[in-house]
């Protein structure tokens, strides 16, 4: 029986790893960026009342408005209008820091549409700005506090372009025209004359700056939030990243570069810079403290160079201010040559695996139109790509479960002398050709994909906000029904029940994905062959119902997939048994309903 025992103790060990992962994942896990969140939110607040006593002492300290409008105020502003974006830019610092993406939603039922930049002046601002270096210019280059004046065009779209210009007084005279195309890139032409007497040395910059960390972001570890950029010369690139608290401990990051780009990711939005692809330039990302506040920075320097008096030098930078969304990143790696930009999407350490899920899901969506039937349609493809060897396995699980008579009578035949259990059972094994540990090769195989779905789900905007089956809103998010208020029959919210609605609402929150995911656990773990040890068959016969609760908070898509998966597992292995003529509790159940012969 030793070899029996080893083949359970192995399934045993590694669903317990499993049980253990996803229990980690799923509700450890969470539990703790939620306090961490709110630990945070706590910090930023007493900060705030800290800022607020040193403002009334000293006019140093920082202060931020709510009102949008009263932060736009402070300096003139030209419109941006595109078909996807809409905001304003400053002529203060030619800053743009008034951004939304007008394609997306902040919450799904509701109008407002995703805030990417904010102005100076609002906690959390956020923006791009673009200017010179020259430290011993006469009359200085223009900055961040620079007014610059509107000469041309009074909105920015697709199709009209505008120019801001400023002189400094000693003989330099800058134009800056910013276009932007109908996605997400912004391009800004900085063109400097030199009308005096004396050659300049100067270089641009560009620059993407935070100031601070919103409560919501960087608290998910399975999706990269902070720094990130790709770095080397032509055909040596790499990709880098750093998430927000590791960047906090780290103030300064520099790598120096031919072209590239770097930024700030959040889950779903970025902005980058990309400088000219041909161009040397010197990458940081650095963290300064602002008054008090932290302030994240990505700034990337370009060449210097000297304009004698008489000449003239252009600049281009463009900004990504946008999406990542594939499909987007994909064609602009193409059109402006930038390396590995579709690595803006986090796809992980399994990205040989998430790459092609998110491919094939993507593809099928183009062809059903509805991401819940693509899901079904990948968990299809993946058991067909496992077929072979769930077949072989399903078999061997076959045969087993109708050896186990024969086992019985081996265990009462030599109850007191293992050994010779061990040899008649491993003599009965190589009669009949099975392989005692082919069952859990299949679960072990799934594991990754089941990882890199999870990934795909989590870190594409693909599947944000995509409905399916009427009653799920959004594939990305929680299955929303609840066993509590019986799937939406009767009008009570869970939540709001005194003292355990917080345990209804999280952990015990079961949807009807998490329920049928459980019972077609049950049934494949009722399929497969008894554990011969009494406390390895409890647990097993146990697991259904604790990964029922695991899984419950997991995506709707993720539960579709799985409980999917389950069914044509439990239709695979019932073909199989039939075949072997196996006890299945399919038929089993059936059975009960038949009439005694007469």
């Amino acid at each position: 029986m030793k070899n029996e025992n080893t083949r359970n103790t192995i399934i045993f060990i590694v669903c317990s790893v499993l049980i253990m992962g996803i229990y980690y994942f799923a509700v450890l896990r969470p539990q703790a960026e939620r306090r961490a969140v709110q630990q945070q939110a706590q910090a930023e607040q007493s900060q705030t009342a800290d800022n607020a006593a040193r403002t009334a002492l000293s006019p140093q300290g920082p202060t931020f408005v709510t009102d949008r409008s009263q932060a736009l105020s402070t300096a003139a502003r030209v419109p941006i209008q595109s078909g996807t974006l809409k905001g304003s830019l400053s002529l203060q610092g030619g800053r743009i820091d008034d951004l939304f993406l007008t394609d997306y939603r902040e919450v799904q039922d509701k109008p407002q549409p995703v805030e990417l930049f904010r102005p100076q002046g609002m906690q959390n601002a956020y923006f791009a700005q673009f200017g010179w270096t020259g430290p011993n210019v006469a009359g200085g280059v223009p900055g961040p506090n620079t007014v610059w004046r509107l000469t041309n065009g009074s909105t920015l779209t697709p199709t009209t372009p505008v120019t801001l210009t400023w002189d400094n007084g000693q003989g330099l005279r800058f134009t800056r025209v910013i276009s932007v195309d109908d996605k997400y890139v912004f391009s800004v032409q900085d063109t400097v004359q030199n009308l005096g007497t004396q050659a300049i040395t100067i270089a641009p910059y560009g620059s993407v700056q935070r100031q601070g960390v919103p409560p919501a972001a960087g608290s998910s570890h399975i999706v990269h939030e902070g720094a990130i950029g790709t770095f080397g010369k032509p055909g040596d690139y790499r990709t880098e990243q750093k998430k927000y608290k590791d960047w906090l401990k780290e103030p300064r990051i520099e790598n120096a570069s031919t072209g590239g780009w770097l930024g700030i990711t959040d889950k779903y939005w970025l902005a980058a810079l990309l400088p000219q692809q041909n161009e040397a330039v010197e990458t940081e990302f650095r963290v300064r403290d602002l008054n008090g506040a932290q302030q994240l920075e990505a700034n990337v320097l370009g060449t210097t160079r000297t304009i004698q008096p008489g000449a003239t030098a252009t600049e281009t930078q463009r900004l990504f201010a946008g999406v990542k969304r594939a499909e987007v990143l994909k064609s602009y790696e193409q059109s402006l040559n930038l390396p590995r930009f579709v690595y803006a999407i986090d796809w992980g350490m399994f990205w040989f695996l998430t790459r092609p899920i998110f491919w094939i899901l993507e593809n099928v969506y183009g062809l059903v139109g509805s991401f819940g039937v693509a899901i079904l349609a990948l968990t299809v493809i993946v058991k067909l790509v496992m077929f072979p060897l769930a077949n072989n396995a399903y078999a061997s699980m076959s045969k087993m479960r109708n050896l186990q008579p024969k086992m019985e009578e081996i265990k009462k035949k030599f109850k007191d002398d293992p050994q010779k259990q061990q040899q008649e059972t491993m003599a009965l094994y190589q009669r009949e050709k099975i392989n005692p540990v082919a069952g859990c090769l299949p679960l072990v195989l799934q594991i990754p994909v089941f990882y890199a779905l999870y990934k795909v789900l989590t870190v594409t905007i693909e599947m944000r906000h995509q409905p399916f089956l009427g009653f799920i809103h959004d594939l990305s998010a929680r299955d929303p029904s609840s066993i509590w208020n019986l799937f939406g029959l009767i009008p009570w919210d869970p939540a709001m029940a005194p003292l355990i609605g917080g345990l209804l609402a999280g952990p015990l929150h079961l949807g009807l994905l998490a329920i049928a995911y459980g019972l077609t656990m049950w049934l494949q773990t009722a399929m497969n062959p008894p554990a011969a040890d009494p406390v390895q068959r409890q647990i097993f016969q146990f697991m259904p119902l604790l990964f029922t609760f695991i899984m419950a908070p997991f995506a709707a898509g993720l539960l579709i997939y799985w409980a999917w998966s389950n069914i044509l597992t439990i239709l695979q292995q019932y073909v199989i048994m039939h075949r072997y003529k196996a006890e299945n509790p399919i038929d089993t159940f059936f059975a009960r309903f038949k009439k005694s012969p007469a």
